[in-house]
C-alpha cells in the first residue's frame, strides 16, 4: 500500500506538470495542436503517461481564461557529483523560491549551481522524435528519417530515437507519423555530445539529485552527460 501511494503521487505529480505544459503551449499558441506544434507535442506526452481526453481538454481550455497562470520559463546550469554537466528546466510562477530550491537542493546533494551557458555547450538542443520498435526496423527508420531530413538515429530494443535541427524538427516528426503513426515522444531536448562514466558512489548521490530535482514541482525536465551500471539504475528504481 505504501508503494502504491508513492506510486500515485509520483503520477499526480506528472500529471500536473505536464497539464502545466499543455496550459502554456496554448496560451503562448493556438489552443489547436494542428495549429501548434509545441502543443502537440506536449499532448503526446500526456497521452504516452495515459493522461485522459479530459483532463488534455481542461489544461488547454485553461489557458484562454483571463484568470491563466502566469509561468517564467528559465534554464539553470549546474554541476553534480564526479563534475558531471546537468541542465534543469523549470516552469515557475515564483523564481526566487524556485531558485532557492533548486540551488538549495544541488547543494545538499554534492553539486553546484553554475552561470547560464557554463554547461550548455556540451549540449546540442535538438529535437527527437521517438518511436516503439515495433513500427518499423532499423533500417527502415533510417531510410525513413533520412528522407524526412532528419541528423541522427538511435535504434535498439527499446525503440527508435529520431533527432533533428530545431529549425527542421516539427516537419521531420510529421513527416515520420504520417508513416509510423503518432509517435510516443516528439520534443525539445538536451543532448549531451559525450557522456562520461561514473562509479557507483558518484552515479548513486547524482540519480538521487537529479530524482530530487524531478521531484520538484516546477522542475520540468533534467539532463545530464553521464553513463552509470545497469546494477545501479536497477538498484535505485528498486
Amino acid at each position: 500500500m505504501h508503494r502504491k501511494g508513492r506510486q500515485d503521487a509520483a503520477k499526480s505529480k506528472l500529471f500536473g506538470k505536464l497539464a502545466r505544459e499543455i496550459t502554456v503551449a496554448a496560451k503562448l499558441g493556438m489552443p489547436d495542436p494542428a495549429m501548434n506544434a509545441r502543443l502537440r507535442a506536449a499532448v503526446i506526452a500526456a497521452r504516452a503517461e495515459n493522461m485522459s481526453k479530459d483532463s488534455i481538454d481542461r489544461a488547454i481550455k485553461k489557458s484562454q481564461g483571463g484568470d491563466a497562470e502566469s509561468y517564467d520559463e528559465i534554464r539553470y546550469e549546474g554541476y553534480g557529483p564526479g563534475g558531471i554537466a546537468l541542465i534543469v528546466e523549470v516552469m515557475t510562477d515564483n523564481r526566487n523560491r524556485t531558485a532557492s530550491d533548486v540551488r538549495a537542493t544541488f547543494t545538499k546533494h554534492g553539486g553546484n549551481l553554475a552561470e547560464t551557458g557554463a554547461v550548455s555547450f556540451m549540449f546540442d538542443h535538438v529535437g527527437v522524435t521517438e518511436f516503439d520498435a515495433k513500427v518499423a526496423s532499423a533500417d527502415q527508420m533510417l531510410e525513413a528519417a533520412i528522407e524526412a531530413g532528419a541528423d541522427d538515429v538511435v535504434s535498439n530494443e527499446s525503440g527508435h530515437e529520431v533527432y533533428a535541427g530545431q529549425a527542421s524538427f516539427h516537419e521531420v516528426a510529421k513527416a515520420l507519423e504520417a508513416k509510423f503513426g503518432e509517435p510516443r515522444k516528439a520534443t525539445l531536448t538536451w543532448k549531451p555530445q559525450n557522456t562520461v562514466a561514473v562509479d557507483d558512489d558518484k552515479g548513486e548521490k547524482l540519480l538521487k539529485l537529479i530524482e530530487t530535482l524531478n521531484e520538484h514541482d516546477d522542475v520540468q525536465n533534467v539532463y545530464a552527460n553521464f553513463e552509470v551500471s545497469d546494477a545501479l539504475v536497477a538498484k535505485m528504481s528498486a
